[in-house]
């Protein structure tokens, strides 16, 4: 993972914990969803994101979203190298193949 792009996961991934450690589970899905779309070509990242996604499932009770996450943390491992829908942001309310347009702040970073 490049640099830049490595850092800004990382600061969405800190956004996330930090807006979870506050109780505020819909901003830190927002930034997981973020950090998703940053690091799904990549295992450890891709992965991370998703067991996050699961916690805030757990957390809020939606148990929907935990069941789908878990899923999706099993397929991460098998497909972040091969493919991966670009722009998608991970969550069970998104078709997991699901192709969707990057936010243009993050699309400089995986140029």
């Amino acid at each position: 993972m490049k640099t830049k792009l490595k850092n800004a996961f990382n600061n969405e991934m800190l956004q996330a914990k930090s807006a979870y450690n506050n109780g505020e589970y819909t901003q830190a899905f927002t930034h997981l969803e973020r950090a998703h779309i940053l690091g799904q070509s990549y295992i450890i990242p891709h992965t991370l994101s998703h067991w996050w996604m699961c916690k805030i499932g757990f957390k809020t009770h939606n148990y929907k979203e935990v069941i789908g996450q878990f899923m999706r943390i099993f397929a991460s491992v098998i497909f972040s190298r091969l493919w991966v829908p670009k722009g998608n942001t991970g969550g069970t309310d998104v078709n997991p193949f699901k192709v969707m347009p990057v936010p243009e702040d993050l699309k400089h970073y995986l140029d």
